[in-house]
């Protein structure tokens, strides 16, 4: 919304309420749901016909989320309902926007972030952060914020209250998500929370185990703005090296150091580094999914909701604070999303064993065996 102060003046309109086209065939998406998919997209359907209040839509990385949802938009759109897809990072809703509007071509979409160029937010179908969802009271009929227990929405109180009152009282509340929080666990198990679980992914096949290197000298390395040796061995060596690889940090200042200290030790590979504050972060993810770039050092702000075909991923200082068991299992579902390239190595480089990495290890073991996998 840009910088609000306490001086200025916030409007709400309290005129007759738009009526919203219904739309017979909206969905131009021609490709075919897996069972796991349409028992989950029925399930949203249900959950907008019956008005239910919320659902949580449990799924794997890389279980085709975004296509569970075109069954139930469908649906409101023939109704001439009003829908929402919130995210607490624009860095999704960007990756989504494209999606959606080639899915939806005849229907009015708009994507609202920080640095979106169209404000107005009027469009039937809104794809927003849920910082966004401070414009609107009352507005949607169907609210779905997909990574729900991302940063900073799990941490903000504010955004699920936000989120609640974009909402119409008789409204439906879809919330996605493979890594669910604590509180979301436990009004599951209490079934204070309908959900319902996807344990594959849609190409059928298992989610890449991450593997853990024991790195003594890793601090003293970083600390220097030089590699391990064990990262630049495993790198050089690996079975695929045709793989882009995605490298995540602790900070900023180690990503920016790392990318300037690989090119100069290897000028020849195509890198660069990306984070919250670059300002160039969105062009530079377009080049790597286009396989301009062959190594993207990043931090957290790649964790999730971004989608490259064939990677692998290496996690340098993976027992640092900010990778908590949430994050390490996104991290670890950035690979293998391609049906052709449905593997992918992810190594924990570290300096010592943390409870987060041996919980998304034990997480991710736990999914592939729920989805019938050893």
């Amino acid at each position: 919304m840009g910088r609000v102060s306490d001086c200025e003046k916030l409007y709400e309109w309290h005129g007759p309420e738009p009526n919203w086209p219904t739309h017979q065939q909206p969905c131009t998406w021609k490709g075919k749901l897996t069972i796991e998919q349409e028992r989950a997209a029925k399930r949203i359907v249900t959950a907008i016909q019956l008005k239910e209040k919320e659902i949580l839509i449990h799924a794997v990385c890389g279980s085709g989320k975004t296509e569970m949802l075109f069954q139930g938009i469908t649906y409101a759109l023939q109704l001439g309902m009003r829908l929402c897809i919130a995210t607490p990072r624009s860095d999704v809703v960007r990756e989504l926007f494209p999606r959606l509007k080639r899915a939806f071509q005849t229907v009015s979409i708009q994507a609202l972030y920080g640095e979106s160029r169209d404000k107005s937010g009027s469009a039937q179908l809104i794809i927003a952060t849920t910082h966004q969802l401070l414009r609107y009271i009352h507005a949607f009929d169907v609210v779905i914020v997909d990574e729900i227990d991302a940063f900073p929405y799990h941490k903000d109180i504010s955004l699920p209250i936000v989120t609640k009152r974009a909402l119409k009282p008789s409204g439906t509340r879809i919330y996605l998500t493979a890594t669910p929080r604590d509180d979301q666990k436990q009004r599951m198990k209490y079934q204070h929370l309908p959900h319902i679980f996807i344990a594959k992914r849609y190409h059928n096949h298992p989610l890449p185990v991450p593997q853990m290197k024991l790195t003594i000298s890793l601090q003293k390395n970083l600390a220097h703005k030089q590699f391990p040796k064990s990262f630049l061995r495993w790198y050089f060596t690996r079975e695929h090296s045709e793989r882009q690889v995605l490298v995540f940090v602790p900070t900023i200042q180690i990503a920016e150091a790392l990318k300037q200290t690989f090119t100069t030790l290897h000028s020849e590979i195509r890198s660069t580094f990306v984070h919250s504050k670059d300002p160039n972060r969105e062009e530079k993810v377009d080049l790597f999914r286009k396989k301009k770039i062959d190594v993207l050092f990043t931090t957290t702000i790649l964790e999730r909701g971004v989608t490259f075909p064939a990677i692998d991923v290496a996690v340098l200082n993976a027992g640092h604070h900010v990778f908590d068991e949430a994050a390490l299992v996104q991290i670890a579902g950035r690979a293998g999303r391609s049906p052709d390239d449905p593997d992918g190595d992810v190594i924990f480089f570290h300096d010592g064993k943390t409870n987060a990495m041996v919980q998304a290890i034990q997480a991710i073991k736990a999914m592939n065996k729920r989805g019938g996998f050893k």
